[in-house]
């Protein structure tokens, strides 16, 4: 797919059900949408199970997930009556950094952090995106600095595949309004005042005027802060 300043400008201009067919009529059978179990991801699922768009909907168990996330898995599971797919690190990698690194290394550097994300995250999400064309995600511009000039559609070099944002241009009161609209599980968490939620010991909720991200890997100084899932901008 050539991605192009019209496809751009087209794919803005589409309701969030309508980009989510175009990607399905363009590669059927090689669209995925990975889902954080957020805010944004429970959106993205009520339109994705509701609209029967034919997109593999997975997550990934990291292995250190809030007691709630596993929660709302499953209350998604049961409000939508349809499976999502969940996928594990490999044992032996795990086994392998806490072995040589220790159990909570992330705090040590950033450098460890990340390690641990690519054992826990990366390897997984290339698994579960191998074969496929297009990958849906829930990021939005206003959620960082470093997302705020994203493309509705762009070419992840990283992972070798087209990623969509249908919910680019959302707001978070949209969002928000959106879960309260059709009563759509949520992660209680978000109440708690966590924004992003990840693993438990790299995720706190943020404080009043602080950065959407704030909350991640808090120990860190970078204002720039990914795990790699999505390249950094």
């Amino acid at each position: 797919m050539e991605i192009t300043d019209e496809l751009i400008k087209y794919l803005s201009e589409l309701s969030v059900n309508e980009v989510l067919q175009f990607c399905t009529e363009q590669f059927p059978g090689k669209v995925s949408f990975s889902s954080s179990l957020g805010y944004e991801d429970q959106v993205l699922t009520h339109f994705i199970f509701t609209g029967n768009h034919d997109i593999d909907v997975f997550t990934l168990d990291t292995g250190r997930q809030f007691p709630e996330s596993y929660s709302v898995l499953r209350a998604t599971e049961e409000r939508f009556q349809k499976r999502i797919r969940v996928l594990f690190p490999k044992h032996e990698l795990v086994q392998d950094y806490v072995d040589t690194h220790g159990i909570n290394a992330f705090y040590e550097s950033p450098e460890l952090r990340k390690g641990c994300c690519a054992v826990r995250k990366i390897e997984p999400l290339k698994r579960a995106l191998a074969g496929k064309k297009i990958w849906i995600t829930g990021l939005r511009a206003q959620q960082s600095e470093n997302r705020s000039d994203l493309p509705m559609i762009e070419y992840d070099a990283g992972f070798d595949i087209v990623k969509v944002h249908p919910l680019l241009h959302w707001s978070l009161d949209e969002v928000k309004e959106t879960v309260k609209k059709y009563n759509i599980p949520y992660n209680v968490l978000h109440d708690r005042g966590f924004v992003s939620i990840g693993c438990a010991p790299c995720t706190r909720a943020i404080r009043e005027g602080e950065d959407f991200r704030a909350g991640r890997w808090w120990w860190e100084s970078n204002s720039k802060k990914e795990c790699g899932l999505h390249e950094q901008r």
